[in-house]
C-alpha cells in the first residue's frame, strides 16, 4: 500500500487547523489510513509526518494536499470549488498551446497540461509535488508506463510546445544530473534514468520529445528532463505541469489531481490547450484540467439494506457532502456528481462506501450475526486432497506455483496454441500477463532450475487452471487439475503409466487411453486419458523441443489429469 510522508506545518495549515495524534489517528479513518510515525522532535518546518494508505483506488489521497482536503471536508470546510475545469462543450481559451503530432500516436499518444501561477514555490510545496510525482507514477501510471509527470519553468519556454516522436540518434539535450548533452539513444542507454525508465520506449523507431517553438528541449517523456527548463527549484513562481501516457483517462485524471492539490496550496491554475494531430476520446482540442467523469447514482432503500441501516435520500445526500461529492436527491434516488480529482465510481456500491464514511463507521451498532454456519470443504478440495495424499505416497514431492505468469513460458516454450489463453488486458509486468492454462510450465520452470540436485526428480501440484471458453456465461472457464512431472535419464512413457493407474486406482476410477496428439509431447511415446469415453487427461514423454526450450537437459515424463471431471 502507498505510504507518503507530509511536512506537518504544510500539512495542518491545508487541513485548517493543528491536531494531536489522538485526535489525527481517528480522523484519519475518512481516508481509509493510519498513522504510521510521527516524530515532534526538530524544526517545525522540517517535521515529517510518515502516513499510510489502505487503499489503491483514491490516488487523490497520495499527497499532503489531497489527503489534507479529505480531512478539511470530514471536518466541516465545505465542499471545495474549482472553477478552472474545462468540461465537454465548454471549452474555456487557454494563453497556452501544446501541439501534438501524429508521429507520438503509436507510441505514447495522450497528453495533458496546465500552468501554476500566483506565488513561488516554497520547499515544502515542491517536496510534496516530487513524491505525488513518483507516487503517482509508480503506483497509479504502472512505472511511468501509462502516466509520466513532468514539471518546467515557463520564463525559458517559448510557445507554442510540440509534443512529437524523433529520431533518438538526431536529437540531442543536456539531461538533469548530466552537465553535457547526449542524444536520446545515449541516454537510454547510459543515464540512470535512461536505464530505469528507458525499456518504456527503446523498442520504438521514434523517442517522444516535448520541445519549445525554439527547439530547447522540455523532457524526453518519461525518462527525464532537460537540465534547465525542466530543472524546478525553489522561488520558481510559474511552473508548466504536464502528463504524458497511453491511457487518456489516467492522464486526464492524473492532471486533475495535481491541479486540486496546487489550487488548495493557494496557486493559480491557467488552462491549456491541447491540439492533437488524430481523434483522443475527449476529442482533437482538450484544455485542461479536463472534467471528464460521469455522474453516479444510488438508491436510498438499496444504502439501506447494503449498511443494515435507515437512509432517507437526505441522510445519503449529506453523508456523501461530508466526504467532498455533491449529490441531489430525486424522490428516493440520489444523483452525485464525481469531484474533479477522483474517478473511482465504478458501481452503486461504491457510493454506499462512502456513505458509510461519510457517516462514521462507528455511529453503526455493532450486531451479531444471525445465521450460524459451520465451514467445511467443498466436494472438489476434499478429493484434490485425496489425489495429493496418492502422489505424495508414490514418491512425489507437491510444488505450489503462481496463477498468473507470461506468454513466453505458457505459449512458447510449450509451443503451445495462444487461442485460448486469456491475457489480462492491464498487466503490472509482462511476466504476470497471462492466466495460467496448464500445471506444466510450473513443473517444467522447477525442473530447468534444479539441475544440480540429485536425481530421480518427481513433483506435482494440484491448483486452478482458465481458459476462454464461449460456452460459459463470462467466457472463461476454471477448472482443478493436478499435474505430475519426473525427470531421470529412464524417465520415459512406461513409469508415467504405472504413476497414472495407481493414482486413479486410489482414486476408484476406471479408465482407458487412446492416441493423443498434444505438442508438448513426444509423437508415439504420448496418450489420453479417458473415463467413460470423455478425455480427462493427457500423460506421456516431454517434446524434446519443449525441453530445449527450457534449457533441460535430462528426459522428462509428464502428466496432466482434470480433477473435476472424476468427480
Amino acid at each position: 500500500m502507498p505510504k507518503i510522508e507530509v511536512n506537518e506545518k504544510l500539512f495542518f495549515s491545508l487541513v485548517g487547523r493543528r491536531m494531536d495524534a489522538a485526535e489525527l489517528e481517528p480522523a484519519l479513518e475518512t481516508a481509509k489510513a493510519e498513522l504510521d510515525a510521527w516524530d515532534p522532535s526538530g524544526p517545525e518546518d522540517e517535521r515529517v509526518i510518515k502516513i499510510e494508505l489502505n487503499d489503491t483506488n483514491r490516488p487523490d489521497l497520495w499527497s499532503t494536499a489531497g489527503l489534507a482536503r479529505q480531512l478539511r471536508v470530514r471536518l466541516g470546510g465545505g465542499i471545495p470549488e474549482y472553477p478552472f475545469f474545462s468540461r465537454e462543450g465548454d471549452q474555456r481559451p487557454a494563453d497556452y498551446r501544446v501541439v501534438v503530432d501524429g508521429s507520438i500516436r503509436e507510441l505514447r499518444p495522450y497528453m495533458a497540461a496546465f500552468v501554476i501561477s500566483g506565488k513561488a514555490i516554497d520547499d515544502a510545496m515542491l517536496r510534496d509535488a516530487i513524491q505525488t510525482q513518483e507516487k503517482l507514477c509508480s503506483n497509479f501510471g504502472r512505472k511511468r508506463r501509462s502516466v509520466s509527470m513532468g514539471m518546467y519553468r515557463i520564463e525559458l519556454i517559448k510557445w507554442p510546445v510540440a509534443y512529437k516522436g524523433v529520431d533518438p540518434d538526431a536529437v540531442s539535450f543536456v539531461p538533469l544530473q548530466s552537465d553535457e548533452s547526449m542524444t536520446l539513444r545515449r541516454i537510454v542507454a547510459e543515464h540512470p534514468k535512461g536505464k530505469e525508465y528507458g525499456h518504456i520506449i527503446a523498442g520504438s523507431p521514434v523517442y517522444p520529445i516535448l520541445m519549445g517553438a525554439d527547439g530547447g528541449v522540455l523532457s524526453m517523456a518519461p525518462v527525464i528532463n532537460s537540465a534547465d527548463i525542466g530543472a524546478v527549484q525553489v522561488g520558481d513562481r510559474d511552473l508548466l505541469v504536464e502528463f504524458t501516457g497511453t491511457d487518456m483517462a489516467a492522464v486526464c485524471l492524473s492532471a486533475s489531481i495535481v491541479a486540486c492539490d496546487f489550487a488548495d496550496a493557494g496557486y493559480e491554475i491557467k488552462p491549456l490547450r491541447v491540439d492533437y494531430a488524430y481523434d483522443t476520446p475527449f476529442g482533437r482540442s482538450v484544455t485542461f484540467p479536463y472534467y471528464f467523469q460521469q455522474p453516479a447514482s444510488v438508491d436510498s432503500g438499496r444504502v439501506s439494506k447494503l449498511l443494515g441501516d435507515s437512509f432517507g435520500p437526505e441522510q445519503v445526500v449529506e453523508a456523501l457532502a461530508r466526504m467532498g461529492v455533491r449529490a441531489e436527491a430525486h424522490g428516493q434516488h440520489v444523483r452525485a456528481a464525481v469531484p474533479e480529482y477522483r474517478d473511482d465510481f465504478i458501481h452503486a456500491v461504491d457510493l454506499v462506501e462512502d456513505v458509510m464514511i461519510g457517516r462514521g463507521m462507528a455511529s453503526f451498532s455493532p450486531e451479531r450475526p444471525r445465521d450460524f454456519t459451520i465451514g467445511r470443504l467443498s466436494p472438489v478440495e476434499s478429493f484434490t486432497r485425496r489425489a495429493k495424499d496418492v502422489m505424495v505416497g508414490l514418491g512425489y514431492q507437491e510444488m505450489i506455483y503462481n496463477y498468473l505468469g507470461s506468454g513466453k513460458d505458457y505459449i512458447e516454450r510449450m509451443n503451445a496454441s495462444a487461442d485460448d489463453v486469456i491475457r489480462i488486458s492491464n498487466p503490472m509486468t509482462e511476466n504476470f500477463e497471462y492466466v495460467r492454462p496448464s500445471i506444466l510450465p510450473g513443473l517444467l520452470q522447477s525442473e530447468a532450475v534444479s539441475s544440480k540436485a540429485p536425481y530421480p526428480h518427481r513433483i506435482f501440484e494440484a491448483g486452478k487452471v482458465a481458459f476462454l471458453d464461449d460456452a460459459r456465461n463470462y467466457g472463461t472457464a476454471t477448472r482443478q487439475r493436478i499435474g505430475l512431472l519426473c525427470a531421470h535419464q529412464a524417465a520415459d512413457y512406461n513409469e508415467l503409466a504405472g504413476v497414472v493407474s495407481a493414482l486413479l486406482y486410489y482414486l476408484g476410477e476406471e479408465y482407458s487411453v487412446d492416441d493423443s496428439d498434444d505438442p508438448r509431447f513426444l509423437p508415439g511415446r504420448q496418450a489420453r486419458i479417458l473415463i467413460g469415453g470423455e478425455p480427462v487427461g493427457v500423460f506421456g514423454e516431454v517434446h524434446p523441443a519443449v525441453l530445449g526450450n527450457w534449457g533441460i537437459t535430462m528426459p522428462c515424463a509428464a502428466c496432466e489429469l482434470d480433477l473435476e471431471s472424476l468427480l
